[in-house]
């Protein structure tokens, strides 16, 4: 049964990146469209989140318009990812560039060189991250990744990132093979997810002007090892087009005295807070964000808004 599901999402996936990007780009958004109307749990997450953190600011229509857009964004992305896997620098220099944070960047490649720490989130195309080393040849990257439960899928996932000439760590179990990796010499870049839930063991720190559990993993590493911090942020800027923007070095020290990382992740999770208020729809609202901790006063869910 794994080998079949395997060669039946290979099969998929040759079928997609044969077609242009604009065409799966076009695809993914009208497959989102359709997720909006059949999938009513992940609808009601996203309505959920969205009412919490814009009721004051948005009509119940214009939430709901927020999250139509959003299932949309979400399809053209995943349908795009697979393409992209696929494409060579060249083939998607078009179609994305990366820009901003020119003070973190001279310092990567600068002499003496620094490694970086970059905390990124679940914006956009997500998986162009893992593209920064081929638009940046001198600067060797590498992120974590939790493995997929089903072999197969994960087996399809890792295949189609083999493409990326990023280094891949499993959180679970690549442990002492990123430390090795983060010591064998300066000027790395790590990229982070860190706008999801991270457990109990979580940070409980405000993101849209509620509390939630943020992971601590982008302060850790940097201060571990003297790195530079900063976000990134892919955007969507047309129709299969995407800009990852560098955000400003966030200190990690004070007076050459670190900085305890809940005043760290606070800078973070600002700076993810101003990346979804400029566009709302390109964030991952079907994430419950905001579960509550173990002191937290649970926060009643909002009743989905009737459908047009």
């Amino acid at each position: 049964m794994d080998t079949l599901l395997y060669l039946m999402g290979r099969a998929l996936v040759s079928a997609i990146q044969l077609l242009p990007l604009v065409w799966v780009a076009r695809l993914g958004r009208a497959g989102g469209a359709l997720a909006y109307g059949v999938d009513a749990r992940h609808r009601r997450v996203a309505l959920r989140n969205l009412t919490r953190c814009f009721a004051r600011e948005k009509s119940a229509e214009e939430i709901r318009a927020m999250a139509r857009e959003n299932f949309r964004r979400i399809g053209e992305n995943f349908a795009s990812a697979i393409k992209t896997a696929s494409m060579t620098r060249d083939q998607l220099a078009p179609h994305f560039e990366i820009t901003g944070g020119t003070a973190v960047l001279s310092q990567l490649t600068g002499s003496p060189a620094r490694s970086a720490v970059a905390a990124i989130g679940h914006f956009g195309n997500f998986e162009l991250y893992a593209r920064f080393s081929q638009f940046m040849p001198s600067v060797p990257s590498a992120t974590t990744y939790r493995g997929l439960r089903q072999p197969g899928f994960d087996r399809l996932l890792r295949s189609l990132r083999g493409n990326s000439d990023c280094v891949f760590f499993e959180r679970r179990t690549d442990a002492a093979a990123l430390k090795i990796w983060m010591q064998e010499g300066p000027g790395r870049m790590l990229g982070l997810l860190a706008d999801q839930s991270a457990g109990g063991k979580a940070l409980r720190l405000p993101f849209l002007g509620q509390e939630c559990g943020t992971s601590a993993a982008p302060a850790v590493l940097a201060l571990r090892y003297n790195c530079l911090l900063f976000t990134a942020i892919c955007y969507r800027i047309g129709l299969a087009r995407w800009r990852v923007e560098a955000g400003q070095e966030i200190p990690t020290h004070e007076n050459g005295i670190p900085r305890s990382m809940e005043a760290i992740m606070r800078e973070v999770n600002l700076a993810f807070e101003a990346a979804v208020r400029r566009d709302p729809a390109n964030w991952f609202w079907v994430h419950n964000r905001w579960k509550p901790g173990p002191q937290s006063i649970p926060i009643p869910a909002a009743r989905e808004q009737s459908r047009d």
